[in-house]
């Protein structure tokens, strides 16, 4: 529960920022369930979790709809063992949907999402969500990727969600995987940012003082009735509610492990390098709350192909200068990781071979078939599965 994790009043000395933070990482993905034939969203999750591999650490859970599945990651230290756990996670997956005549599927949305209600997960809260939402729950045909790094410390934690948010737009072009909607092209790189971006704790936030200060506003949304739980705190990176980690949410679904274990290491390379700037005392820039929407915006609309707005300047900038600019404020941090040769490699590939928006859009010029692209996304998806 919010609040119930120990708190130290005194900075820890700086080499306990470089040996704690980022020390442990994990993942959660999210999946669309589809009928492998037309590509159709389809209300079958509840099947997949009866028939999952139950071997206690790759097992799937509910999400809100009934056409969607997550699966998490157990607690990894190392990029390798990211890319491990998650292959074998998707293949458990894969295999139970097989079992079934089903197919699964990971990105921000699919063409089919948003055509029709899929139904909420048969689980009171999930019922009070959908009683009290109304059409933005049966709209939430979305799934999202999410990167936990380990902060042992809730203060610090709190005050690291605060300084990377100018930095988030950044991952969520390089993640971006949803240009259609309703059986539409959206127009945009990533959607799915915008149908998630109705919730009313959705979005970035401009930061909180101090962990008790961000406790206070959680209850002080819970008790106004705004959110049923701490688990309702949409923010695109939070605290954790359960563990001690702080959770990027931005991204949207990753076809590709390799995008996984790329944004996984930058991810875990921010949040570092956050730390070890707090530690050292550093000033933090302050953007204003409307400057890290538009931000946001702009990733969601273009990706990588168009303008992204300068973590440093707010100025809009080409795409490939800003991931420059990640990369050089995070450099450090993926050297003391010693993940800077394997964020490098995936990084070149993703840009060179376009966003996932991207080739879904090029898999529906070649025929002009929305179910191409929702097999281009289940082949992905199960790609480097079949090498276990």
């Amino acid at each position: 529960m919010i609040g119930d994790t120990a708190r130290v009043s005194q900075p820890a000395e700086p080499e306990e920022y470089h040996s704690t933070v980022g020390a442990t990482i994990g993942v959660e993905e999210e999946f669309h369930v589809l009928d492998p034939n037309t590509g159709d969203l389809v209300p079958e999750a509840l099947a997949l979790l009866r028939g999952g591999p139950h071997d206690g650490e790759h097992d799937p859970e509910a999400e809100l709809l009934r056409s969607a599945i997550e699966t998490a990651t157990p607690v990894c230290t190392t990029l390798d063992q990211i890319r491990s756990e998650v292959l074998m996670s998707r293949r458990a997956l894969i295999k139970a949907a097989s079992e079934h005549d089903l197919a699964v599927a990971t990105s921000g949305t699919v063409p089919a999402s948003g055509v029709k209600p899929m139904g909420v997960y048969p689980k009171e809260r999930y019922r009070a969500m959908a009683a009290e939402y109304q059409q933005l729950v049966r709209e939430q045909a979305v799934c999202a990727f999410q990167v936990q790094v380990g902060v042992p410390d809730r203060d610090l934690a709190v005050a690291v969600v605060g300084r990377i948010q100018p930095w988030l737009p950044i991952l969520l072009a390089l993640s971006a995987s949803s240009p259609f909607f309703g059986d539409t092209d959206t127009g945009y790189a990533s959607y799915r940012t915008i149908v998630w971006s109705r919730w009313p704790t959705a979005g970035p936030v401009h930061g909180f003082s101090s962990a008790a200060e961000y406790d206070e506003t959680v209850r002080t949304l819970i008790d106004s009735g705004i959110i049923k739980d701490p688990g309702m705190v949409y923010f695109d990176a939070r605290p954790s509610a359960r563990y001690p980690t702080v959770e990027l949410r931005i991204t949207d679904g990753c076809p590709r492990v390799d995008d996984v274990v790329l944004l996984t290491g930058l991810g875990r390379a921010l949040v570092v390098t956050a730390a070890n700037e707090i530690e050292r005392g550093e000033a933090r820039e302050p953007h204003r709350p409307e400057i890290l929407r538009a931000a946001n915006w702009r990733a969601a609309r273009s990706g990588l192909s168009g303008e992204l707005l300068s973590p440093h300047t707010t100025e809009a900038i080409p795409a490939p200068d800003a991931i420059r600019q990640l990369l050089d404020h995070v450099g450090p941090a993926l050297d003391a990781n010693g993940d800077t040769a394997t964020v490098e490699a995936l990084l070149a590939d993703l840009v060179q071979r376009g966003t996932s928006a991207d080739r879904q859009r090029e898999a529906l010029g070649k025929r002009g078939s929305l179910s191409d692209v929702a097999t281009l996304l289940i082949d992905e998806t199960r790609s480097g599965v079949d090498e276990l």
